[in-house]
């Protein structure tokens, strides 16, 4: 079983769902970014406390080398990844990157309309466009601060 697998199998039957892996280019820092979404204010310490030391354990057991593990909450400005994602934050404004230009532009920004078929749907200040799911090389939403 690969990492990325090993880590999704282990964080959703934990019950949280996992984000985002990202690891420094050696491999020695592993980080992982889970949520919760039934939890009104999102993960807290404890969970990535729990998080954390159930990995350690399962890494000794499969003989993962790593130096340090960080377990974080993905944040306001969170890494939109999955189909599901799209939808889930419909409403909310997000940056999207592409990586074949769409009307030659690959950056857009504006506010997620969801996710049907493989396609995205992004309302911009003049129009509405549809991004291919597949072409989407980086999508992160745009915390408001009032």
């Amino acid at each position: 079983m690969d990492l990325n697998s090993l880590l999704e199998t282990t964080v959703t039957g934990l019950g949280y769902e996992l984000v985002d892996i990202e690891m420094s280019p050696r491999g020695r820092t592993i980080r992982v970014f889970i949520d919760a979404p039934e939890k009104e204010k999102g993960v807290d310490v404890e969970d990535c406390a729990k998080v954390s030391n159930q990995l350690t354990r399962l890494f000794e057991v499969e003989n993962i080398d790593f130096d340090r593990l960080e377990i974080s909450s993905p944040g306001m400005d969170r890494v939109v990844k999955k189909e599901a994602d799209f939808a889930r934050f419909a409403g909310q404004d997000i940056q999207i990157k592409l990586r074949i230009p769409h009307n030659n532009r690959r950056n857009f920004q504006g506010q997620l309309l969801g996710c049907e078929a493989g396609k995205v749907g992004l309302c911009l200040d003049k129009e509405d466009v549809e991004l291919e799911f597949n072409n989407i090389e980086k999508a992160r939403l745009v915390p408001k601060f009032d």
